[in-house]
C-alpha cells in the first residue's frame, strides 16, 4: 500500500521527506519484518487469554506420545497460527506492491492453507481428539489450491526474458540455465511442492519452537533468493534465471520472518500457545509457493531439508510397520525418536535449529556453484 502511495505522490510531484525509501525492496523488506513482529507481539497476550477461555482443555496431546508432554503441555491452547497470519497479512499489505500478482498468490495460498488448518484445529479442540479434518479431504483441497496458485503465476506473471516457457519450467541448481519445460504438467508439479512443503512443516511442528525457527531461516533464505532472481543485474551476475516481479516476494518472505520472531516470544519453551495446523499448514504452503515463484523448487528441498527428513521418517515408519509390524524409529516424526533416546526437548530443538542453519547455507551455496 505504501509502495503505491509512493508512486502516487511521485506522479503528482509531491515531495515528502523519507517517502523515496518506499521504492527500495530492502527498506520495505526490513519494515515488513518489524511490522509483522510488532503485530504478533501486540496481539499475543490478549489473544492467548482469549484462546484459553474459548478452548478450555486446549490442544489434545497424542495418547501414545511422550508421557512428559501429556503432563506438561496439557491445556496449552492452539491456533496460534492465526497470529502468524495476522502479522504476515498486515505487513505484506502495508509494504508490498499490491499490483504484483506474486504478492496476491503468496497471500491467498497462505490464508487458504491457514483456513484449512483452522478447520482442522477447530475440529480437534471441539471434539478433543487428535483426528481433525479427513486427511484425504485436506490433501484434495490443498492440491486444488496449489494447482490454481501455480497456474495463476504461470499465466499472469510478468513475461521473462526466457519466454513463456520459463514460467512452466523446472530449473536445476548447480547447472547454468538448465531448465526443463514441464508445460501443462507444471501446475501439478508446483502443487506437489506446495502441498508437500505444507505437510512437511506440519510434521515438524511437534516441540516448542521446533518448526518456528526453521521456517524463519528458510523464509529469510528465500527472501534473499527472491531479491536476487527479481533483480536483473544480480541474476545475470549469478547466472540465475531472471524473473521480473518476483523481487516483491522478498517482502512477503520478510513478513514471515518477522511474524516468526513475534510468535517465538510466546512459543519459546515452555510454549504459552501452539501454532497448530492453522500455522504449520499455512507456513509450509507459503514456503512452497515462494519456491515455485522463484524457480528454486529443488533448492527448497535443500534449505528445508529438515522438513524433508521429518516427513520421510513418518513415511518410513508407517510403511515398514504395515509391512513387518515393527518400527524403524522409536517414535515418528524423528524428533520424538531422539526424545525417546533421552535427549531433552531443548536439546532436540536447538540441534535441529543448527541443522536448519547449515542446510540454509548449503542452499545458498547453490546460487554461486554453477
Amino acid at each position: 500500500m505504501l509502495y503505491l502511495l509512493y508512486h502516487y505522490l511521485t506522479a503528482h510531484h509531491v515531495d515528502l521527506p523519507g517517502v523515496g525509501l518506499f521504492k527500495y525492496l530492502t527498506f520495505r523488506g526490513g519494515m515488513a519484518v518489524a511490522t509483522s513482529q510488532l503485530v504478533v507481539v501486540a496481539m499475543g497476550s490478549r489473544f492467548i487469554r482469549w484462546m484459553q477461555a474459548k478452548q478450555g482443555k486446549g490442544q489434545p496431546i497424542r495418547a501414545d506420545g511422550i508421557q512428559r508432554h501429556i503432563i506438561e503441555k496439557a491445556g496449552t491452547p492452539t491456533m496460534g497460527g492465526l497470529m502468524f497470519l495476522a502479522g504476515i497479512s498486515v505487513a505484506t499489505l502495508l509494504w508490498a506492491d499490491l499490483k504484483n500478482i506474486y504478492v496476491w498468490v503468496m497471500l491467498l495460498v497462505t490464508l487458504s492453507f491457514g483456513a484449512l488448518g483452522f478447520m482442522d484445529d477447530y475440529a480437534k479442540v471441539t471434539k478433543q481428539t487428535t483426528a481433525g479434518v479427513s486427511g484425504r479431504v485436506r490433501l484434495l483441497v490443498e492440491a486444488l489450491i496449489g494447482v490454481l496458485a501455480v497456474a495463476a503465476m504461470a499465466r499472469f506473471g510478468p513475461p521473462s526474458p526466457g519466454g513463456a516457457s520459463l514460467s512452466t519450467s523446472l530449473a536445476f541448481p548447480l547447472f547454468k540455465h538448465l531448465v526443463v519445460n514441464l508445460s501443462w504438467f507444471y501446475p501439478i508439479f508446483g502443487a506437489f511442492i506446495i502441498v508437500g512443503a505444507s505437510n512437511a512443516v506440519n510434521f515438524t511442528d511437534g516441540l516448542d519452537g521446533l518448526a518456528t525457527v526453521p521456517v524463519m531461516i528458510a523464509s529469510a533464505t528465500f527472501a534473499l533468493i527472491a531479491y536476487l532472481v527479481g533483480n536483473f543485474v544480480f541474476a545475470r551476475y549469478l547466472e540465475l534465471d531472471f524473473m521480473p516481479g518476483v523481487g516483491e516476494v522478498a517482502v512477503f518472505s520478510a513478513a514471515v520472518v518477522g511474524s516468526g520472531l513475534g510468535f517465538l516470544w510466546y512459543n519459546a519453551p515452555p510454549a504459552r500457545i501452539f501454532m497448530g495446523d492453522s500455522g504449520a499448514l499455512a507456513l509450509g504452503g507459503a514456503l512452497g509457493a515462494v519456491a515455485v515463484a522463484t524457480k528454486h523448487e529443488i533448492v527448497l528441498g535443500i534449505v528445508g531439508g529438515l522438513f524433508v527428513v521429518e516427513t520421510v521418517s513418518v513415511i518410513i515408519q508407517v510403511l515398514w510397520f504395515k509391512r513387518t509390524g515393527r518400527r524403524v524409529f522409536l517414535m515418528a516424526p524423528i524428533h520424538h525418536h531422539f526424545e525417546r533416546l533421552g535427549w531433552s526437548e531443548p536439546t532436540v530443538v536447538i540441534r535441529f535449529w543448527i541443522v536448519a542453519i547449515m542446510l540454509a547455507m548449503l542452499g545458498l551455496a547453490t546460487l554461486k556453484l554453477r
